[in-house]
């Protein structure tokens, strides 16, 4: 029963968070459209991206880590672990308000601490954006807060619903800022042209969404039992211990906040000409993050609650087999999607921005980036695992670590590497510091629950033999197409483009499933069973 609940929240955030992922694929392509890749679109990224890195270093990390093992603990109250919620929400409210606040107020200082490396005149556009955008800070607090707590009470649906949404109302503000100042698509016209009615309303709608994500949360309380009202008295509910865990995750997003700075003011310094710089970068991670996000965060949080509540009442036994079957879910599929997206990296690029450079661009910095993505997965059901267990101090010390090796290397890149070359210099950097944090994350794992691994390693190892022959079809699919040439049929437009990558793909995903077979492998068909009896069951 346990495991079928499982199946049934993975395949209900999975399918939210593809739907999800796609109208979010569209609106990085009507952005791409509206403004381009250059100079403006450098610009409204640092603007719209600063909140995000606030918020984060606020309470994203804090709340992540503690929310849902404390609220699945504070169900043994009395009460259910009402009272405890009121208060825990009372107290992030209040302090993502005043950050929200503070950051706005503050928003030429943070801009140019964020992005030195960009011209003065695109300094002062991004502020302008980042003062519509830094109200976001309040309300990703608020999606985050409400859509745990729903989480927490294995309510899963609303999380990723609330997304769609957002990404339904930007879509409509760059619907409507087209159809009134035009398009910009190859980034020619210059930053004199912004005037304060285009910035509100591009920048407006992209908060607006935001808002609408966080705050239609409130209206799935009751289905859970519960109903928000403000409580200022915050003592006796156990909240001191929630501050001891709390505080240790907020020290582990300064460390990774302090490495995004190093990141994004290294990458801001190649910003023009068209070179890979902070636009090129957020879209190749809007397509990194795909896979992850619908398998990976998908899994994780479902299997993420049942590990807090097995750490609850002191099974390790129940904490390690959770981990192992996580990753292992996730992990064979995830091999396929990113050995999938190394081949079609360059016509995803071409689906993404309208040129053959900028398809090539953003493709060579998604290549960079998926070399770490399963380390990049896996690391996110460890850290799960150590919050489960209460521990975000481990975490912590594994963050700095990766902080540092990126860090060093960024800087390095900044010295050694072609301009032209940055973008896709720092993306290793990030990849090759996430697998190192992961080994080390896994060994301390390992150490604490008492062993295991050895059936992770050696069904990680049969993905990846049968990862081998996919990826030589992929390659030789993609060829026949004329992926070679900018002339060729694979890169010649968007809609090629996207019959290319479904054809190499289907070819890629054939050749995987029988590799695992004849590997005897049956851990793509143990996540796949429960949701495949289902569909037969419905037909």
């Amino acid at each position: 029963m346990a495991e079928r609940s499982i199946v049934r929240s993975s395949t209900l955030l999975a399918g939210g968070t593809i739907i999800s992922r796609i109208l979010g694929f569209i609106k990085a392509i009507v952005l791409a459209g509206a403004i381009g890749l250059a100079a403006s679109g450098d610009a409204f990224a640092a603007g719209n991206q600063l909140p995000n890195t606030i918020y984060v270093i606020v309470a994203g990390g804090a709340l992540s880590a503690v929310l849902v093992p404390q609220i699945v603990r504070s169900a043994l109250h009395s009460d259910g672990g009402v009272a405890y919620i009121n208060k825990l929400v009372t107290i992030a409210l209040l302090v993502l308000a005043a950050a929200a606040l503070v950051a706005t107020l503050l928003a030429p200082l943070l801009v140019r601490v964020t992005v030195s490396g960009l011209t003065p005149e695109q300094t002062d556009l991004a502020i302008a954006f980042a003062y519509w955008c830094l109200p976001q800070i309040f309300f990703y607090g608020v999606y985050t807060i409400l859509g745990e707590v729903l989480n927490a009470r294995n309510s899963f649906g609303p999380f990723t619903l609330a997304p769609i949404l957002n990404n339904i109302v930007a879509l409509a503000g760059l619907v409507v800022f087209i159809a009134v100042f035009g398009s910009d698509p190859n980034g020619y016209l210059p930053l004199s042209w912004w005037t304060p009615s285009s910035i509100a309303l591009l920048a407006g709608s992209a908060t607006l969404g935001i808002g609408v994500q966080g705050l239609v949360l409130f209206f799935f309380w009751r289905r859970v039992g519960l109903r928000y009202r403000p409580d200022f008295r915050w003592r006796g509910v156990g909240l001191k211990e929630t501050g001891r865990i709390a505080s240790w995750s907020f020290g582990m997003i300064l460390v990774t906040t302090a490495a995004g700075l190093v990141e994004t003011n290294v990458v801001s310094t190649a910003s023009g000409d068209g070179k890979a710089s902070l636009a090129v970068l957020a879209n190749a991670w809007l397509i990194f993050m795909l896979p992850h996000s619908v398998v990976a965060v998908s899994i994780a949080t479902a299997y993420f609650t049942r590990m807090s509540e097995n750490a609850s009442i002191g099974s390790t036994e129940g904490v390690r087999a959770d981990l192992s079957a996580s990753i292992r879910q996730i992990t064979v599929i995830m091999l396929l999607a990113g050995t999938v997206l190394v081949v079609v990296a360059f016509p995803f690029g071409r689906v993404m921005i309208d040129s053959f450079s900028g398809a090539t661009g953003i493709g060579s910095v998604l290549i960079a980036f998926l070399l770490g993505l399963p380390a990049f997965s896996i690391l996110f059901v460890l850290q799960r695992a150590f919050f489960a267990l209460g521990d975000t101090r481990t975490p912590f010390f594994t963050n700095l670590f990766q902080a540092i090796v990126f860090s060093i290397g960024s800087l390095l890149v900044l010295v050694l590497v072609p301009k032209e070359f940055v973008g896709v210099g720092v993306a290793l950097c990030l990849s090759g510091a996430g697998t190192l944090q992961t080994l080390l994350a896994a060994f301390i794992m390992r150490r604490k629950l008492g062993g295991g691994g050895r059936r992770v390693v050696s069904s990680f190892g049969k993905d990846a033999l049968a990862a081998v022959p996919a990826a030589a079809t992929g390659v030789v699919v993609f060829l026949l197409f004329g992926g070679a040439s900018a002339d060729g049929f694979a890169l010649s437009g968007r809609l090629q483009a996207i019959v290319v990558m479904v054809i190499v793909g289907a070819a890629m995903a054939l050749v995987y499933l029988g590799g695992l077979r004849v590997l005897r492998s049956s851990e793509l068909t143990d996540a796949l069973r429960p949701i495949l009896g289902r569909l037969r069951r419905s037909a």
